[in-house]
């Protein structure tokens, strides 16, 4: 794929120098991205964040969809009907590769599951097109190596889709930490307590609904018979396809939590739970986790329920920044700090005052006219440290050990956790090399 890409740009860029017609290729063709030039947007995955993605892309008067693509056709006719209300034509693919492929494209947004998101990603780059992808970047430690490595090699514009990175209040909440106010920090908590998930009743293996083309949809994941239950949203829940709440929701909280604390990779890890609300249901993932994580000078705890609203601080979900003056409470709809008596004010809330997703993707479509690759929010060097150390918990909860971190060489000091660090490849395909 990538030589097919690459003789074309070649191609096209000479004979359109020849003929007077450069300025009708489009602009990942030419290499640049002008002022007035439109970016033309293939997705992938169309039915939960990947729409709301492209979404918000098309807010920005520079881009333009000409592709979609999902191997759900119903899916897909009910997108294309949507856009179509807007006057909006498009391209249909049930095969990514086929979109990848389509010279009309300069960026792909990826919101197919976990389990896909490093096939994808890569495959992109090596076909020229910037990408914006959803988190967690990748299925297993092994495969987020494997995606930072590609942006790497073919020097492609790459935004997570963690879009709290582009909200105000969070980047005032964590310039304020460390401001030095809070006095040490020693212990950071986050949490994401769902009350509003429920058990997942069993349901029997069935023939896949008309229009689905299943296998696609396995891809690289273990061959099994399709069952509902394992299908668009509640893939989460699968350690096939996903990794649960701790790298569900894990990722935009742990990612802040480290942000305060210009924390990189933990020395060690533990943590204990499981199913303990629904342990009958369909879920493989656990229901209910503690995990801390051991840093030089502090610890970082994370904890998950589901089916409970009550978390810490009155909060469903956040980030505490604990203090020896005070603590630092952040979530989605703003911040405050609780004083500790006579250690410092207290800092009334201070509400959330934009819309995350809108800036996100605006900052990728900026970037991708700029090419300053600094200047991305999530680069896809910050996705790859949240989502492994968000792997590092549901590791230390599979094998029940307390793990041991060897940062040199980017494994643990234990065999059996080191098992998990990369997930098996079925059905011909292979992790990626670089």
């Amino acid at each position: 794929m990538q030589h097919s890409r690459r003789q074309f740009l070649s191609t096209a860029a000479s004979l359109a120098a020849g003929a007077g017609l450069l300025s009708s290729l489009p602009a990942a063709a030419r290499g640049i991205i002008g002022a007035n030039d439109k970016i033309r947007i293939g997705a992938i995955g169309i039915n939960g964040m990947g729409w709301s993605d492209l979404t918000a892309l098309l807010r920005n008067p520079e881009a333009e969809v000409v592709a979609l693509c999902d191997v759900d056709k119903n899916v897909l006719d009910k997108r294309v009907a949507e856009l179509a209300k807007q006057g909006i034509k498009v391209k249909t693919y049930s095969d990514y590769r086929k979109l990848l492929d389509d010279k009309d494209i300069d960026a792909v947004v990826i919101g197919v599951p976990d389990h896909w998101h490093c096939l994808m990603m890569t495959d992109a780059c090596a076909a020229g097109k910037d990408v914006y992808v959803e988190k967690p970047i990748g299925n297993s430690i092994a495969e987020c190596k494997a995606m930072v490595a590609a942006q790497k090699k073919y020097n492609r514009v790459v935004q997570v889709g963690q879009w709290q990175r582009s909200q105000q209040h969070f980047n005032d909440a964590v310039a304020f930490v460390h401001s030095g106010k809070l006095g040490q920090v020693r212990l950071v908590k986050a949490w994401a307590y769902m009350g509003w998930m429920h058990s997942i009743p069993v349901q029997p293996d069935s023939a896949p609904p008309p229009g689905v083309d299943y296998t696609s949809w396995l891809g690289p994941a273990p061959t099994r018979p399709f069952n509902p239950n394992r299908f668009h949203f509640n893939f989460r829940w699968y350690w096939d396809y996903a990794g649960g709440l701790m790298t569900d929701w894990g990722v935009h909280l742990i990612d802040y939590a480290l942000l305060g604390m210009k924390a990189s990779q933990p020395k060690s890890v533990m943590a204990a739970g499981g199913k303990f609300a629904y342990p009958d249901d369909a879920a493989e993932t656990p229901d209910t986790l503690t995990t801390v994580y051991e840093f030089d000078g502090f610890n970082l705890q994370w904890e998950h329920a589901i089916g409970i609203d009550g978390g810490p601080y009155n909060r469903d979900h956040g980030i505490a920044f604990i203090g020896n003056n005070g603590t630092l409470v952040l979530d989605r709809g703003g911040w405050e700090v609780i004083p500790e008596k006579g250690k410092m004010e207290a800092v009334p809330r201070r509400d959330r005052v934009d819309d995350g997703l809108n800036l996100h993707t605006t900052n990728f479509l900026q970037v991708m006219k700029s090419r300053k690759l600094e200047d991305l929010h999530t680069p896809i060097q910050a996705g790859e440290l949240v989502a492994t150390v968000s792997q590092m918990g549901n590791i230390a909860f599979r094998t029940g050990q307390h793990l041991h971190w060897d940062a040199t060489h980017q494994r643990f000091n234990e065999a059996a956790a080191n098992a998990y660090l990369a997930k098996e490849y079925h059905n011909g395909y292979k992790l990626p090399k670089f």
